[in-house]
């Protein structure tokens, strides 16, 4: 027996187009984002497969992803879950400013050090900093020291995995298809475990937006194999296209 996981980069957001720092800062899709959205739920129903159920993060660009590329499959119904664990990386104090300005500030070094390096955060928050999710009454519930100030991927790959045993396994195991809407180091952690991916590989790892990823899993729940969908090319392309921005994850 196989099981079936489908993992989805929401769209290109407001903030990708602008060259803006996202992590959990809360924006919309672009114009092209939306469009991305709904190609996914075309490309799923051309391969005929129908997911059984929703997890997303609890940002809007993730969510709103989701909502258009089921409605395209008419599959608007389908239950849903949402959890913070799924959330993109926290970028800390570099949230909101832009890739290229904060490259001339600190140095093209410094900056590639903070966005691929595997264990290296960004500079933190202050708690008293209005964009600290501490502020935010999405994150009220959670204890205060689950709570990020910065993220290094390292932090979004142990904060995942519980929500992967937790959530999505018993999801597979009951036979589902899950869909994982949700960001580009979220997934990237997500990759890291199932692909068995190094430390060193992993940063190197670029996930397009709106391109459906699909995984066969064994009856343990290894890979069996791994594709998006669609034209190859178009998808080397939009892996590119995250490669070559400053910031490379939203």
């Amino acid at each position: 027996m196989t099981y079936t996981l489908i993992l989805l980069r929401h769209g290109q957001s407001e903030w990708n187009l602008e060259n803006l720092f996202t992590g959990w800062t809360d924006v919309g899709l672009t114009d092209l984002g939306r469009e991305e959205a709904v190609t996914a739920g075309e490309l799923l129903l051309e391969e005929r497969l129908l997911p059984t159920n929703l997890h997303t993060s609890v940002l809007k660009r993730a969510i709103h992803t989701a909502e258009l590329t089921l409605t395209t499959m008419d599959l608007s119904y389908l239950p849903v879950q949402r959890s913070w664990r799924l959330n993109e990386r926290h970028y800390g104090a570099l949230q909101g400013l832009n890739k290229k300005e904060t490259v001339e500030k600190h140095g093209a070094d410094q900056v590639l050090q903070w966005r691929r390096s595997y264990d290296v955060p960004p500079p933190p928050l202050e708690p008293d900093d209005e964009r600290h999710p501490s502020r935010d009454p999405r994150y009220a519930q959670l204890a205060p020291d689950l709570v990020p100030s910065t993220e290094a991927l390292v932090n979004v790959v142990e904060r995942m995995l519980p929500y992967w045993h937790d959530s999505i396994v018993p999801d597979l195991r009951l036979g589902k298809m899950p869909l994982i809407a949700a960001h580009g180091n979220s997934l990237r952690a997500l990759v890291k475990h199932l692909d068995d991916v190094s430390e060193e590989e992993i940063v190197g790892l670029n996930i397009p937006t709106g391109i459906p990823l699909v995984y066969e899993l064994d009856e343990s729940l290894q890979p069996v194999s791994s594709r998006y969908l669609g034209d190859q090319e178009a998808v080397k392309a939009a892996a590119d296209a995250v490669a070559a921005q400053a910031g490379g994850a939203g």
